[in-house]
Order: structure tokens, then C-alpha cells, then sequence
């Protein structure tokens, strides 16, 4: 087994416009637009221990020129998504909040900074907007 090489598959790259409730692996290329704080607090073990970590969650709007989505950024993503920043979002999933979807990199995925895009973000595209309703089918 240690003679075959695995090989690195090439990435395939999304548009936001192609995004569904419930998916994940996405790799996307995002311009950021902006980025609010919705939640900053500091949690962890005993207060006068050195587990004190602090929880920095922040909503993003980032799109590209196909449309636009909400990005829930935690705690080191906060400082990478800043307005006009280009990132790619590597294994990206879907989370579903409030019956609208979010974008998210968990700690299986990654963001990584990259040089400005030279698209223009459709801003009248917002998939969060969308609300979807989960609905059981059943089979007779």
C-alpha cells in the first residue's frame, strides 16, 4: 500500500446560487460584505483558571456574482472575514437557521484569505432570505 500515491483531487468550485438546504463540501470563492457581531462571551472552566476561552460568533454577508448568504463565523474566522475581503471557503456546509440556510466552516473545512475577485456581488440575491419549511413525505 505505501507504493500508490493518492492523488489530490482538484476542487470543484460552486457558485452561492447553487446552494441547497441539508448539503455540505462546498468550496466557494466569496467577497465579504459585511460583518455584524451576534454573540461575544467568555466561557471555559473555572474563572480563576487558565481555561477561560472566549466565544466570538459573528453573521457575515458574503456572496459572489451569482448571489449573496449568510456566513456564521466562529471565534479566528471573525477576524479573517472583514468587509472586501476575498476568501475561499473549503468544505463549506448548509446549516438551517430559523427555516432559512447559513453557510458555515466547521473544523473539518477551512478559509483562507486570497487575492480581491474582480466580480461584482449580485446583492439582490440573498439566499437567506428563502425560508423553507421541512416537510415529511409519506410513501402509501
Amino acid at each position: 500500500m505505501a507504493d500508490s500515491k493518492t492523488e489530490m483531487r482538484k476542487p470543484v468550485f460552486a457558485k452561492v446560487d447553487q446552494l441547497r438546504p441539508g448539503t455540505n463540501g462546498h468550496t466557494l470563492t466569496v467577497k465579504v460584505v459585511s460583518s455584524k457581531t451576534v454573540l461575544q462571551k467568555g466561557r471555559g472552566g473555572r474563572p480563576d483558571g487558565p481555561q477561560m476561552r472566549q466565544m466570538h460568533i459573528a453573521e457575515c454577508l458574503v456572496g459572489d456574482e451569482t448571489g449573496m448568504i449568510v456566513f456564521t463565523a466562529r471565534n479566528e474566522q471573525v477576524d479573517l472575514l472583514k468587509p472586501n475581503t476575498t476568501v475561499i471557503l473549503r468544505n463549506a456546509k448548509i446549516d438551517m437557521f430559523k427555516g432559512s440556510m447559513r453557510l458555515s466552516v466547521d473544523k473539518w473545512g477551512r478559509i483562507e484569505i486570497t487575492d480581491p475577485a474582480d466580480f461584482t456581488v449580485k446583492e439582490d440575491n440573498n439566499l437567506s432570505l428563502v425560508e423553507y419549511e421541512l416537510v415529511n413525505v409519506v410513501e402509501e
